[in-house]
């Protein structure tokens, strides 16, 4: 299977309710996609729309995958820094693949397909992104390319007594 990727689809209500659903099918599999299980729709659906006016104002990009059924099956979201000494990156989050599509490549393919989105994007020369310490995600990011470059130990609390380290990873776009 592959993926056929968008970059800006349109936003409209089949894929509001695609990614809401891919998000809640995430984090109720363990995906460390800004919530724990179970999943709320509810919530989900507010920081959606987080992302949607940050969209509507220019300052993030959407990525969506669709399967060969045309649903969303995966999702990364290329958020710009406002601050005007940073401009020269993007930070890459909620990077999400449907839970029954894992383990076949198809989380490369995403990223391979985030880097060249920022690839085309003025003025921008690496990648940022964060991920949840005890998941594997810093290898499978390591494994396309990411370097980790900070680390902050314990600052993601998952459960009273289950803290997590937070990662910082850079992928550098120019040599």
């Amino acid at each position: 299977m592959t993926l056929t990727f968008e970059l800006d689809p349109v936003f409209d209500r089949p894929l509001h309710d695609g990614i809401t659903a891919l998000w809640a099918d995430v984090t109720d599999a363990g995906g460390a996609v800004g919530f724990v299980p179970p999943a709320q729709p509810e919530e989900i659906r507010h920081e959606l729309l987080k992302h949607l006016t940050a969209i509507t104002e220019g300052r993030t990009r959407l990525l969506v995958g669709h399967d060969e059924d045309g649903a969303v099956a995966a999702t990364a979201f290329l958020a710009r820094t406002t601050h005007r000494l940073m401009t020269h990156w993007v930070l890459l989050h909620t990077v999400m693949v449907h839970p029954r599509l894992q383990g076949h490549g198809l989380g490369r393919e995403l990223m391979a397909a985030a880097a060249g989105a920022a690839r085309g994007m003025d003025g921008i020369e690496a990648i940022r992104l964060t991920c949840r310490g005890g998941t594997g995600a810093d290898r499978f990011y390591a494994s396309c390319g990411y370097k980790e470059v900070g680390r902050v130990p314990g600052a993601i609390r998952v459960a009273p007594g289950d803290d997590r380290d937070d990662i910082t990873m850079l992928l550098p776009l120019v040599p």
